[in-house]
């Protein structure tokens, strides 16, 4: 995607705003905020310059599922900006309301940069593919035509992504190790009614966009990405070093 389209693209996506109901996430532990936690943030939201912050222009709503456990889905609110045309950076939402809660993280990079990655790299990242061609990954409040050419992009990417939070077993505060989580690769793995809750609130139809999106040049998926599907299953686990050098996970 040319810089100048990308720009006209996010700014139609900044512009747009995220479309749909918000989300609403309130279950986290701690007292309300107080007058003068408001206070500070205010003063912080006055004076302080964010960068970084104002480069995440993009918004994406999508599933992951954790690697290896297939039936554990979860609906996740990307908040993305790209760093160059190959490489895109995402922070992830339980919801997109203001009071959501920051999950994850995702990288996504471009067929050509994946390429270049050695094979056990490879096998942390999920390919996009199914994921556009299904409907199921949507841009919430660009108009047709500019998130059928985003989708276009995204099509030939890759992306790995942790979870840091799983708000949906730990509501109140992010316990455990980060989680890898994987996309979806075929019809049949998501969950029917996760899919309708999600364009129910958006209003709109994740089939309708597949119909939408039959005219674009899908490419051949890297024989690396998706290991799952091969029975590569890599998570994080905490062990405890004893003195003996031995290591036994915590959880034995």
């Amino acid at each position: 995607m040319g810089t100048a389209r990308q720009v006209l693209l996010i700014t139609i996506a900044a512009l747009a705003g995220c479309g749909g109901s918000p989300q609403s996430k309130s279950s986290a532990a701690g007292s309300a905020e107080s007058a003068k936690t408001r206070l500070l943030e205010t003063g912080a939201a006055l004076l302080q310059e964010k960068p970084p912050l104002e480069e995440l222009d993009a918004y994406l709503d999508g599933f992951h599922f954790y690697n290896g456990s297939l039936e554990h889905q979860v609906e996740a609110h990307h908040y993305c900006g790209h760093l160059n045309d190959d490489l895109i950076q995402c922070v992830i939402y339980d919801g997109n309301a203001a009071d959501a809660r920051l999950m994850g993280i995702e990288y996504i990079v471009s067929g050509e940069v994946f390429a270049r990655l050695p094979d056990a790299e490879k096998h942390m990242w999920h390919s996009h593919v199914h994921e556009v061609r299904s409907g199921q990954l949507i841009a919430p409040g660009l108009p047709d035509a500019a998130e059928h050419e985003l989708m276009e992009k995204v099509a030939n990417t890759y992306g790995k992504t942790w979870h840091t939070w799983q708000t949906d077993t730990h509501a109140d505060l992010p316990l455990g190790t980060p989680q890898l989580m994987m996309g979806f690769t075929a019809d049949g793995q998501a969950d029917p009614a996760m899919i309708s809750s999600r364009d129910e609130r958006f209003g709109v139809s994740s089939d309708a966009k597949r119909r939408q999106r039959v005219d674009i040049k899908y490419p051949r998926v890297d024989p690396q990405v998706d290991a799952w599907q091969r029975g590569i299953v890599l998570q994080l686990v905490a062990v405890e070093q004893r003195p003996n050098d031995e290591r036994v996970s915590v959880d034995q």
